[in-house]
């Protein structure tokens, strides 16, 4: 059975709890503190593996959690994080918020890894609380809760060529022809009931990937047959070969196949119906006489005009194929190779409701630094990623919109002053 949806469950861990402990040796009464820090949650990954081709592994199981980070422990040992939660999904993946559908990540081209869902950071052990005037803190912070979304995955192939067309007009046929795929044929509706992928290789140019999109009927737009299931796989395709039965073996009109199939497209997305198509004038084996030339003829005169090139081939005897690949390589080239990459509408750090929850923001005189400190700021920095630019522009809106820059302009802070939050320090600037 083919996947390419699927509607999961995933869960990060939560960082292990600080820990309060106080050294006690023989000769040395009083120690001091020594309470270890905790470990940290484990991430969910997603990450792109070459050789699965389908969602076929998260059709049984719905929920994947990371381990949680383990506490700290007495004489300032650090508790073992968590592992990651590596999810591997094919090249093509769109992983969306389930609620919203906006999407997360598109796992496809450069993107091979990618961290969904943080850890929570593990908590600091009470040796980081010790002051001049507390030198026996009873207190260490507990680690960050885990975090959990519900995602829905979607495999949109990719592919530089994707073949359309009613059922039973020759695609299978086509494409085992011109690449090296082995879809099953038959002479009966609906033998493709998977999209195919297959490379055609030609002789001194570079090959491209070919997707075979079954299902395609009037009504496929509304979910009729099995079209919507799969005219997700069209998006990411450069050209389109709309394959028809020029000979109308099974009695249809292939002009009006040609635009039944055209307005499916629009209705299912308009911007399919834009993409650049060509004209595969299928089975003039079967032509009797001058049929294929009138017909052809027909064909040409009707969707040339428009700017769509008709070619007559016979995928099963091979003839005019040839050309067409060569036509095919030449209208890719003139295109460029641009990726059809979708952008990231969904940011889970963005997602968390700190509102309610106090901080303070103060000046530490004894190190000359500004401290911002509480459940908020604690939260934020647990599951934001930092290293990356859309992290960092979070974390700055953060710091303005909850008015942490005014306070600490409220305090005297200048450019180059350190400001000290949890575990890290920043040199403000303005």
């Amino acid at each position: 059975m083919f996947a390419d949806t699927a509607i999961i469950t995933i869960m990060s861990g939560s960082g292990g709890d600080g820990c309060v402990s106080f050294r006690r040796e023989l000769y040395v009464p009083a120690g001091g503190p020594d309470g270890g820090d905790g470990g940290n949650g484990g991430d969910v990954i997603f990450t792109v593996d070459e050789s699965l081709y389908t969602l076929n592994d998260y059709r049984h199981r719905r929920k994947f959690a990371a381990k949680n980070g383990q506490p700290g422990s007495k004489k300032r040992c650090h508790g073992a994080d968590g592992d990651d939660c590596i999810l591997k999904v094919p090249a093509g993946t769109v992983i969306r918020e389930a609620n919203t559908r906006k999407i997360i990540v598109d796992m496809s081209h450069d993107r091979k890894r990618y961290v969904v869902l943080k850890g929570g950071h593990g908590g600091k052990g009470n040796q980081h609380y010790a002051t001049p005037t507390m030198q026996a803190p009873k207190y260490a912070q507990p680690g960050q809760p885990s975090r959990q979304l519900e995602v829905i995955l979607e495999l949109k192939s990719i592919a530089d060529v994707g073949l359309i067309g009613f059922p039973n007009v020759g695609k299978s046929t086509f494409l085992s022809r011109v690449t090296n795929a082995k879809p099953k044929i038959a002479n009966y509706h609906f033998t493709t009931l998977n999209p195919n992928l297959g490379v055609a290789y030609l002789d001194g140019a570079d090959g491209f990937v070919i997707a075979d999109i079954p299902g395609l009927i009037e009504g496929a737009s509304d979910g009729t047959g099995l079209g919507h299931e799969f005219l997700k796989h069209i998006e990411r395709t450069r050209l389109l070969v709309h394959i028809v039965d020029a000979a109308s073996t099974e009695g249809r009109d292939p002009i009006n196949d040609i635009y039944a199939i055209n307005r499916e497209l629009f209705d299912y997305d308009d911007s399919l119906s834009k993409k650049p198509q060509i004209i595969a004038a299928n089975k003039v084996d079967c032509f009797y006489g001058d049929e294929e030339e009138t017909v052809v003829t027909l064909l040409k005169e009707e969707f040339e005009p428009k700017g769509i090139k008709v070619f007559p081939i016979s995928a099963v005897s091979g003839k005019g194929v040839r050309e067409l690949l060569y036509y095919i390589k030449s209208e890719l080239d003139k295109m460029g190779k641009d990726p059809l990459v979708y952008e990231q509408e969904y940011f889970p750090e963005e997602e968390i409701v700190y509102t309610n929850e106090p901080y303070t923001v103060s000046y530490d005189e004894e190190n000359e630094m500004y401290v911002v400190e509480g459940p908020r700021i604690e939260r934020m920095l647990g599951y934001t990623n930092l290293d990356s630019e859309k992290g960092f522009e979070f974390f700055q809106k953060f710091l303005k919109e909850n008015g942490i820059l005014d306070e600490l302009e409220a305090l005297g802070i200048e450019d180059g002053d350190t400001v000290k939050m949890y575990g890290f320090q920043f040199d403000y600037y303005k």
